[in-house]
């Protein structure tokens, strides 16, 4: 029999311990924690897009297809053969797409605003736009002139 009553006492040691320091900052320096709330959130705006898709516009589209078929009435075979071309089923498909896609596009119109773009000053000698605190432009090198002090108000 083999005494174990003592092994709740150790340390890791040399690689071990390296191995979870390296695992400890991977996961909070690398946005793991970001990485996996996106993840979530993703998961549940999917789910609001189909029940959008599904729920509020397939009854548009049923309406639109106007016989109990639907799309399958687009399906045909080929000839004396068993080959059935469902293009029914890929046309459904390819709406589907295109509605979840539209309604992705809206949700990120509302919701993400582009950031401004940076602020740029114009190279006298090349007429390139560089950083207005760039001493030489990056395109022509040519020396920029320094910066004017904003002149006290009176």
């Amino acid at each position: 029999m083999v005494d174990i009553t003592g092994l709740k006492d150790l340390k890791p040691v040399g690689a071990a311990t390296s191995f979870a320091k390296e695992f400890r900052d991977f996961l909070l320096k690398t946005n793991m924690i970001a990485l996996a709330l996106a993840v979530v959130i993703g998961n549940a705006v999917g789910k609001v897009v189909k029940s959008i898709v599904d729920d509020l516009m397939g009854g548009v589209v049923k309406v639109i297809q106007g016989n109990a078929q639907g799309w399958d009435a687009l399906n045909f075979k080929i000839w004396h053969t068993n080959i059935e071309v469902r293009l029914g089923s890929f046309a459904g498909v390819m709406l589907e797409f295109l509605m979840v896609a539209a309604i992705v596009f809206f949700i990120s119109k509302i919701f993400i605003k582009n950031a401004p773009p940076p602020p740029t000053k114009t190279c006298p000698a090349c007429k390139s736009g560089i950083n207005p605190d760039a001493t030489k432009c990056m395109y022509c090198t040519a020396d920029q002139p320094s910066a004017e002090a904003p002149k006290p108000a009176v």
